[in-house]
């Protein structure tokens, strides 16, 4: 494995006993959701093997590492002032026990693993990946898309170049949703369709993505690359204990669109869910998505009333004694090099 610069673990180590040296205890949680690589990656969910063990050198050397249920605990200890680091993951794919596990277990890094238990052993992609496999193909696409959603119609005129099989992903597969230009029409409609469909309940979602499968001609066949976790499969996640499972909801909605029955049926399902196939209680919750707009005050006391005694968010921040346990922040990691993670944890535990 190539190791990443020594100048920024040196960097990262000077840190850590500066944070030593602080009155107060704190914590940085990370966020992940993939370890894999694949020619498309349009959410930027995926970190590659090589860049995850790379992070795990830089993390394994520079402060404590616990898991979400041991925040609390970690942050009472005043003569314990070292900055603790958390590793999460959101959704639950199946890369994370093959990829994602055995990179902890070598550098001996525990994690949490937020799992959407309405995919577990499904042959259903998430719905973003659905999306990206029927429009981002290389593959022709019909003219025009003509929907309607919410009884209202919608139509995208995607032109011959297109229905001529204008190949999506040719000269593109670096573009991503944080990039302000479409480079294809068919980004255009997956950043436009990605909108829409991103407030909807999952069952409106669905039928949706079902006709535009039709629409494109295409299977419903979920990629062996895309699967998600099987029962068995959490269950082996979690073997050994270096790995927590908390609940990311059944359907990965965003809660605040929700009646807020609906919002407790989302918790409460997932929760008993995982406990069946766990034979233990699951205390840990994250909110779909995770931003301040996707979940309300309403949401936070679900989540407690549920009997989940911490959540994580989906926003940048730093945890300490007095932090929400409720509204944990967590800082969204990407497919960086050692250096250039080195680079921003340094700066996450400064702040």
């Amino acid at each position: 494995m190539r190791r990443v610069n020594m100048r920024g673990i040196g960097r990262l180590r000077r840190t850590a006993r500066r944070v030593t040296n602080m009155f107060v205890p704190h914590a940085i949680i990370l966020l992940y959701h993939r370890v894999s690589e694949l020619p498309l990656d349009p959410q930027l969910l995926c970190v590659t093997p090589q860049h995850f063990a790379e992070h795990l050198e830089v993390i394994r050397d520079c402060g404590r590492t616990i898991q979400v249920k041991a925040l609390g605990e970690a942050l009472q200890h005043r003569s314990s002032g070292r900055c603790s680091v958390v590793v999460t993951f959101d959704d639950g794919y199946a890369d994370n026990l093959y990829n994602a596990k055995p990179l902890l277990e070598r550098f001996d890094i525990p994690a949490t693993v937020f799992v959407t238990t309405g995919y577990v052993g499904s042959k259903r992609e998430f719905w973003y990946d659905d999306l990206e496999r029927i429009l981002l193909h290389a593959g022709p696409l019909p003219e025009t898309l003509r929907l309607k959603l919410s009884d209202h119609w919608y139509q995208w005129e995607l032109g011959a170049q297109v229905a001529c099989g204008e190949a999506g992903d040719a000269g593109t597969r670096e573009w991503n949703v944080s990039r302000k230009e479409n480079p294809t029409v068919r980004h255009g409609l997956y950043r436009s369709l990605f909108q829409i469909l991103q407030p909807l309940p999952d069952t409106e979602r669905q039928k949706i993505l079902k006709k535009l499968a039709s629409w494109a001609g295409m299977d419903t066949i979920h990629r062996r690359t895309h699967r998600t976790l099987t029962p068995q499969e959490v269950i082996g996640l979690a073997d050994g204990g270096l790995v927590e499972i908390g609940s990311h909801t059944v359907t990965h909605p965003v809660l605040s669109a929700l009646p807020l029955i609906a919002q407790r049926a989302e918790m409460d399902g997932s929760k008993a869910c995982l406990e069946e196939i766990l034979g233990r209680p699951v205390a840990s919750f994250a909110y779909p998505f995770g931003g301040r707009s996707h979940y309300t005050e309403q949401t936070v006391a679900a989540v407690r009333e549920a009997g989940f005694e911490r959540a994580c968010s989906n926003f940048a921040g730093t945890v300490r004694r007095g932090t929400d346990r409720w509204q944990l922040p967590r800082f969204l990691v990407r497919d960086w090099d050692g250096g250039e993670f080195a680079r921003n944890l340094e700066d996450w535990t400064d702040a």
